[in-house]
């Protein structure tokens, strides 16, 4: 049979309603679709190894929503680093300062689970403020001995799966020195932070006493990115970079002062505020941002929109909203630091 999405499945459709009433699942229009989808994926793919990926995929996301959803309420920083740093090294206590300094200030920690910067990060923060997001590789990598007890311990087989999990977290992304990983983590989070498909959130790379390692590899985008007109001036600032660990965590504090997060729906960015803004707060960044606000549209408060009932526990928040013209997201980062001045 041909099966749809749609309720023209017949008999299939009134098996599913038993089921899914059977199962007590939430949100069952939703788990339909899950449901419907593997069963055209048994239709359409008879090549097992893919089956096999499709079912791992989908068990370690929600593996990955279980550990993290109890944690909802708490911001949380991903840490990258790397794994070869040893512990007498000036950089892995640096990174042990600002871990610690982002639990004071109300944070959880993110790092892969290994070791060097990661148990860093793990050490800083504490293992009951920490989550560990390993991978299996056959070097490298075992959980390191702050997480190796913790429940917040999650082990990945696939990369782009662990990926998800570093960046859909994090309410920021922060970047010690390391090696071929972490470049990666620092240019795609950039790349996703620069397209729009990865909320504004703060990117701090943070350096050894010396700048010897992100003060170098500014240069190249400067030099290079910039001269070549392969990226843009205000590409930069959807990053900071510091060798001072208690800088670097109070630009990301410093990030969620007004501004709490922010969706699309439809062409509306909608930015959710930690307090409302006046009428003449908003005309100021209509003023100083019309560049980025579409013809036509104008920064206004607003009460939650019909699509947002998605995230139940956001809704209380006060909303600014207007069409954002989706090309100037560095600017859209010197929107949300203004907004936060006020």
């Amino acid at each position: 049979m041909t099966i749809a999405f749609g309720r023209t499945n017949g008999p299939l459709d009134d098996l599913l309603d038993e089921v899914l009433r059977l199962a007590e699942v939430h949100h069952p229009d939703t788990i339909r679709e899950i449901v419907l989808n593997a069963l055209k994926a048994g239709q359409e793919v008879d090549y097992l190894a893919d089956l096999k990926m499709m079912r791992t995929t989908l068990q370690e996301m929600r593996n990955t929503t279980r550990l993290f959803g109890a944690h909802r309420g708490r911001k949380k920083v991903t840490i990258f680093g790397s794994a070869r740093t040893g512990r007498d090294e000036p950089i892995y206590q640096k990174c042990v300062t600002f871990a610690r300094q982002l639990n004071r200030l109300g944070y959880m920690v993110i790092t892969g689970g290994g070791p060097g910067i990661m148990q860093a990060g793990n050490e800083g923060a504490g293992p009951e403020n920490s989550f560990a997001v390993n991978i299996r590789l056959p070097f490298e990598q075992e959980t390191n001995p702050v997480m190796e007890n913790s429940r917040n311990v999650i082990t990945y087989k696939y990369f782009f799966n662990r990926k998800v999990a570093f960046l859909k977290e994090a309410h920021a992304v922060a970047l010690f020195p390391g090696g071929f990983g972490t470049l990666d983590e620092a240019m795609e989070t950039l790349t996703l932070v620069q397209t729009g498909k990865n909320p504004p959130i703060p990117l701090v790379l943070i350096d050894d006493d010396e700048g010897s390692y992100w003060e170098p590899w500014f240069a190249f985008l400067r030099d290079t990115l910039l001269t070549r007109g392969l990226i843009s001036g205000e590409d930069f600032g959807l990053f900071t970079i510091t060798r001072d660990p208690f800088e670097a965590a109070q630009v990301i504090n410093d990030f969620y002062r007004v501004y709490h997060s922010s969706r699309f729906v439809g062409k509306t960015l909608v930015i959710r505020l930690n307090k409302p803004l006046t009428a003449e707060q908003i005309a100021i960044l209509q003023e100083e941002f019309a560049e980025i606000v579409e013809a036509g549209s104008r920064l206004a408060m607003t009460a939650p929109l019909p699509e947002e009932r998605d995230q139940p526990d956001l809704l209380d928040l006060p909303r600014l909203a207007f069409a954002f013209n989706r090309r100037n997201y560095g600017l859209l980062e010197a929107f949300i630091r203004r907004l936060n001045s006020f």
